[in-house]
């Protein structure tokens, strides 16, 4: 028998929507052109003010529907008798009825949805589904969604109201019949029970996956709800055959292939993106656009839980009992076989990294077996980088693809949610985002949403503030990453090796200093092979070098395999603290000092400092200063911040070594401090007050020269000034920097009297979108309809054309009403001169 709730959503909208048309008036041309929306009871044609349609014709609609609806069943599945269809009906019929006394206007009903415009037919016809079984209660309802949801999309296709309405919301309800027809294709007939169970598994999915956990967290919250907590990230795939991948939403994965390996480094939101996909599917929404979602149902299966020493793998109905699923005992027989070979499962399989190495050519095997046997499915696999080789699943018509790291606006967008779900001021996450922006440690630690999450829960336990002591904020994330975050998911070591939190440290730390102190970003996995078996013997670990080799790679979340037999630190920022915090150890301060002049030292130097005993860090501050170079000099003054414990006179003499370089006292010396110091120096620099304005020009040219982000929130103290120079260094630097965040920080705050360098239409747009420029520089080619279509009219008072082929006309400029000068530097013939608006100024060379 088939379920009746599913039954009534079975028509497809071809079928309802003209039944539901006989109960209007027709659309006729100019009728109804009104500046304000219609009464429902208006549009009827059965009501007080229309009298085409009788109520025994809305009788007919209703038996109608009801009619196509129980033939979509087919004999011998009636879900309700004759006498109860009978009345259904009569039910049915009194709902669309009570059309011709609704005093809601039409976009009122729109706004409604359709569950809340069908509510309020019911109730405002007083149905009393008294008589009716369970079953024929739910035919009603979902008959009547059904027809709402037509009902209202007839409304927004009407002129009158097209004419009168944005198209948003039109938009959605055609996406809603559409999805409905989708679901009609994919649903099959099912049986009351089946049907029953997948709607409570459905609450259950929705409930269990609907909040995501943050492990590893001092402070903060640890669970937020998915809604706000997911952030669409992005996948990567590569091009067949070229350099380069294309990217496209993660959730968007399955629309474009049935079968799918992710890969993702630690935190980078696999999980949550299992998830997300999981909820979506069991919510039975069908708004969120994703019709390859439609009518499945979702399989959660983390790989660390259904695949237990000397288990079996599952077989699918048994997968609800493999993950603990507690409505596993309702599941009917054979259920989940049904599910598979109607092609309607959604297979999430999380974790493929978090099984032992020896069980996962059987993890593929059983993948290829359940693929081969129930084809049509979606599948997505998830693995850390590292833990399969390349096209693991190729055999299988897998689609490898990868997660990106998180993008600057994905950052941003993820500290507000955080401090949203967690309940903290919105004030704490604007500090945060300064903080990250403007510290390159932070700036570089902030890629996944594991890392960003830490980053928020510190600076929350911290009452809105990031200590400068970076050595804490590297330890705490190296507690979260290699000790707390497995054990808070109850993973057992996949490989049989639990290796403790200090000789992790110890042995990653290793590895560190080996690629610092031979200059390299990556090592062969054979170096790091020896470097570790050198090291097993002290650390009483039981396994083999390449066993302790393969968890480090695995679960510290640390280490990567970029390609095959080369290892490298997924972030260099851990790399320099490890390796700073061995080379303490090993007393390679010699070492240490001889690199000040190298960049790719300046951390390493730094972060050694922080882990120096006093006298040590004292000796090195001295040493560095001794050099007499600029750099040694900045790096001694940067390194005070680093120190716990300084004796006065070594505070002095590195404040005095710096004191000769910063601020700077010409644009020389300013081009000397940036090319020694880097973002370094920005520490140093004054800000814009207390200083005169020649310094302040020095100042903000040498921080220009940078382009960070950081560098650019330092430039936001500036952008106030009332020193011309001070104005122009920060108009002609923003191809410097992210131009669509300079733009938003720096140029919308200022007077916009200095002129600005455009070089394409994404400049002239970004202009445009901070309201326009009052002097404007174009270097290069240009075509006219561009700058008519991008430039300001009103703000335009000044152009300059830098074109690199004689100008051939200028009659264009009169398109810019408020136009005072214009210089051309290229040819301008006299016919061309004399095109030039009457109140305009022509410069040529």
């Amino acid at each position: 028998m088939v379920d009746a709730g599913v039954l009534g959503a079975r028509i497809a909208s071809s079928a309802v929507a003209p039944l539901v048309k006989k109960l209007f008036v027709k659309d006729q041309p100019g009728a109804g052109l009104v500046s304000r929306p219609v009464r429902i009871s208006a549009l009827v044609a059965f009501g007080r003010e229309k009298r085409s349609v009788t109520p025994k014709d809305v009788e007919k609609v209703a038996a109608e529907l009801v009619r196509r609806a129980l033939r979509t069943a087919g004999p011998g599945e009636q879900p309700v008798t004759a006498e109860e269809a009978t009345a259904v009906t009569h039910a049915l019929a009194h709902s669309l009825a009570s059309l011709g006394t609704l005093t809601i206007e039409d976009c009122e009903a729109v706004d409604l949805g359709p569950e809340e415009f069908a509510r309020a037919l019911r109730s405002h016809a007083a149905v009393i589904s008294y008589g009716l079984s369970g079953d024929g209660e739910l035919f009603y309802e979902q008959l009547l969604h059904t027809a709402a949801l037509h009902i209202l999309n007839f409304f927004t296709q009407r002129s009158t109201y097209i004419a009168r309405q944005q198209t948003a919301q039109s938009r959605q309800l055609a996406r809603l019949v559409r999805a409905v027809d989708v679901l009609l294709g994919r649903l099959p007939s099912q049986s009351a029970e089946d049907a029953g169970f997948e709607a409570r598994y459905a609450e259950h999915i929705t409930g269990r996956y609907g909040t995501l956990t943050i492990y590893g967290l001092d402070a903060g919250t640890s669970e937020w709800s998915l809604d706000t907590a997911y952030l669409s990230l992005e996948a990567t795939r590569e091009r067949d055959g070229q350099d380069g991948g294309l990217q496209i939403p993660a959730e968007q994965v399955l629309a474009q292939h049935d079968q799918v390996l992710l890969r993702g480094v630690a935190g980078s939101g696999k999980t949550t993106l299992v998830q997300w996909l999981a909820v979506t599917t069991a919510s039975r929404t069908y708004d969120h656009g994703l019709t390859h979602l439609i009518g499945r149902v979702p399989f959660v299966l983390p790989m660390r839980r259904i695949v237990r020493p000397g288990t079996e793998f599952p077989i699918p109905g048994d997968f609800l009992k493999a993950v603990g699923c507690p409505v596993a005992g309702e599941q009917p027989a054979g259920w989940a076989e049904r599910v598979l070979r109607a092609g309607r499962g959604v297979l999430l399989v999380d974790g493929i990294d978090e099984i032992a190495g020896d069980r996962r050519d059987a993890a593929r095997r059983w993948l290829r077996e359940l693929t081969r046997t129930f084809p049509g499915n979606l599948w997505l696999v998830t693995s850390r980088p590292s833990a399969v080789p390349e096209r693991w699943l190729e055999a299988a018509d897998f689609h490898e693809l990868t997660l990106s790291p998180m993008a600057r606006d994905d950052v941003a967008t993820f500290v507000r949610r955080w401090h949203r779900a967690a309940g903290a001021d919105e004030r704490e996450g604007v500090s945060l985002l300064q903080a990250v922006r403007t510290t390159s440690e932070l700036n570089r630690l902030a890629t996944n949403p594991l890392m960003c999450g830490m980053l928020c829960a510190l600076h929350r336990d911290r009452r809105g503030f990031l200590p400068q002591d970076r050595k804490s904020l590297y330890e705490a994330a190296l507690t979260m990453l290699l000790e707390r975050r497995d054990r808070e998911r109850e993973l057992d070591h996949p490989d049989g090796l639990r290796i403790p939190y200090a000789t992790q440290v110890q042995l990653l730390q290793k590895l560190a200093w080996w690629l610092i102190r031979n200059s390299r970003a990556e090592m062969d996995r054979s170096d790091a092979l020896h470097i570790i078996g050198q090291a097993v013997p002290a650390v009483n670990l039981d396994g083999t070098a390449e066993d302790v080799y393969r968890s480090l790679l695995l679960r510290s979340g640390l280490l990567r395999e970029p390609a095959e037999g080369r290892v490298d630190f997924l972030h260099r920022t851990f790399q320099d603290y490890l390796g700073s915090r061995l080379a303490v150890q090993e007393l390679d301060f010699d070492l240490l000092v001889n690199n000040a002049e190298e960049d790719d030292w300046e951390d390493v130097i730094l972060l050694a400092v922080a882990h120096a005993r006093p006298k040590e860090a004292e000796q090195m501050l001295r040493r560095l200063v001794g050099l007499d170079t600029s750099r040694g000099k900045l790096l001694a003054a940067a390194g005070l911040r680093y120190v716990a414990e300084v004796e006065p006179a070594v505070r002095q003499l590195a404040e005095e070594g710096v004191g000769s370089l910063v601020p700077p006292r010409g644009l020389s010396e300013a081009e000397q401090l940036t090319r020694a110091g880097g973002d370094l120096v920005l520490a140093l620099l004054p800000g814009p007050e207390g200083i005169d304005d020649e310094t302040a020009y020095l100042v903000a040219w040498s921080a220009a020269q940078l382009g960070s982000d950081a560098a650019l929130h330092f430039l936001t103290g500036f952008r106030d000034h009332g020193d011309s120079r001070v104005q122009y260094v920060l108009a002609n630097s923003w191809h410097h920097f992210d131009q669509e965040l300079y733009a938003r920080e720096i140029l919308a705050h200022m007077v916009r009297q200095s002129t600005v360098t455009v070089r394409n239409t994404k400049d002239l747009r970004l202009l445009r979108s901070i309201g326009g420029w009052a002097h404007i520089k174009v270097a290069g080619a240009y075509r006219v309809e561009e700058l008519t279509e991008l430039i300001v009219p009103e703000q335009l008072t000044v152009l300059l054309v830098e074109a690199p082929h004689p100008v051939e006309g200028l009659a264009w400029l009169s398109a810019f009403p408020n136009l005072e000068d214009v210089h051309v530097e290229t040819q301008v013939s006299v016919t061309v001169a004399q095109q030039v608006p009457a109140r305009t100024t022509l410069i040529t060379p």
